[in-house]
């Protein structure tokens, strides 16, 4: 899995699609489908597809890593919380006119991720870009909310990390709440 999300982090989407698959299909093989480490790379999986732009690809994987992360870890474990986010996340890049049920499927994640594991974990702090972007095409959350979680993970994460530079790019957007920034 790992090598799969370098390659993705250096552009070859492809490539790490390859090897994210095959570590998906040699992890179900010897862990089983519901190991944490087995629902940490179909999600990882997921979030590949996701860049690419097959939300259709991605659902399917998000929902089962959601699903078996719950079952299995409960809903206040980093991995569930991280689910939540990128399921949430990818229904409101579906439909950013109808983001309602993004919303929902996000629920309280915000608030657990920042209570179990504090408001400056990675997780946490993507959870909340991935709410303040819903926010935003809901039209409830002003870019205002989005830009102060940029400014905190840019100190966390660096300027340079790729989350940060995806929501800082969605802040800055002119397109904003129906653009295809929202889809990135």
């Amino acid at each position: 899995e790992f090598l799969g999300t370098v390659l993705k982090a250096k552009g070859d989407l492809d490539g790490g699609e390859a090897l994210l698959c095959e570590a998906v299909e040699g992890q179900r093989e010897a862990l089983g489908d519901r190991h944490p480490s087995t629902l940490h790379s179909i999600n990882s999986l997921g979030h590949l597809l996701c860049d690419k732009g097959d939300i259709e690809g991605a659902e399917p994987l998000y929902r089962e890593a959601l699903d078996g992360t719950r079952e299995t870890l409960g809903d206040r474990h980093m991995y569930t919380l991280g689910s939540i986010g990128n399921y949430a996340d990818l229904l409101c890049r579906r439909d950013p006119v109808h983001p309602n049920r993004a919303r929902t499927a996000m629920g309280d994640a915000p608030e657990v991720a920042r209570e179990v594991l504090g408001a400056d974990h990675p997780v946490s702090l993507l959870i909340e870009a991935q709410a303040a972007r819903i926010g935003i095409a809901l039209g409830v959350a002003g870019r205002t909310v989005l830009r102060q979680v940029v400014a905190r993970m840019e100190a966390v994460l660096g300027p340079e990390h790729p989350q940060t530079r995806k929501y800082k790019l969605v802040c800055e957007s002119a397109a904003g709440r129906f653009g295809g920034l929202l889809r990135m």
